[in-house]
């Protein structure tokens, strides 16, 4: 059931609140992402496919920014049932990340940085998926718009999010084979996601 005045006007306000703890929890993980790159350069670290990195920062900018504005300028509506449904999947996208976080500890970074000789993660998330962290972002990426009928956005963003990540995951997977024995342990697992 589409709501309307006065219902329209809350669900806008706690959409918009969402959002900006979205945007606090990236930034939280931007810090925490550094302080991991310059732990990893110190130990011999190097960065890889630096040239697409500008293009992931515009990307999920840019999305955080969509989302609101395609909800206030274009009065999408919330349906509760579609709200909740997407609401999980967000949740779902969120425990990936999280997981894959936590599995990679002080390895985990924004840019694809490694350290020559290390062997790859296979604990956790990773012993199901090769790359958990990445699912849990395409979950986001389509989920989070719906929340709030913005469909547009989740589209749009989920098909850029989508090509970047061909991108990324080909740099990221070139780089472990070559510095940390990626092909010779990931081969035999079957499951690929985006990859």
């Amino acid at each position: 059931m589409r709501r309307s005045g006065a219902a329209a006007m809350v669900s806008h306000y706690y959409f918009y609140l969402f959002i900006i703890a979205l945007a606090f929890q990236r930034l939280f993980e931007l810090k925490k992402s550094k302080k991991n790159q310059t732990l990893l350069l110190k130990k011999g670290g190097r960065e890889h496919g630096a040239g697409h990195f500008p293009s992931m920062v515009l990307l999920h900018s840019t999305w955080l920014i969509a989302m609101p504005l395609e909800v206030f300028l274009l009065s999408r509506p919330l349906y509760p049932a579609m709200a909740i449904f997407f609401g999980c999947t967000f949740f779902l996208g969120q425990i990936l990340r999280v997981l894959a976080i936590r599995a990679l500890k002080d390895r985990w970074t924004t840019r694809i940085i490694t350290v020559p000789g290390l062997p790859p993660v296979t604990s956790g998330v990773f012993r199901y998926f090769r790359h958990p962290n990445y699912l849990g972002v395409v979950l986001e990426i389509v989920s989070a718009p719906l929340i709030h009928t913005a469909w547009i956005t989740a589209t749009m963003f989920s098909l850029l999010n989508l090509w970047l990540l061909k991108v990324r995951i080909k740099h990221e997977e070139q780089a472990l084979t070559l510095d940390n024995d990626y092909r010779a342990v990931f081969d035999v697992k079957k499951s690929r996601i985006l990859s």
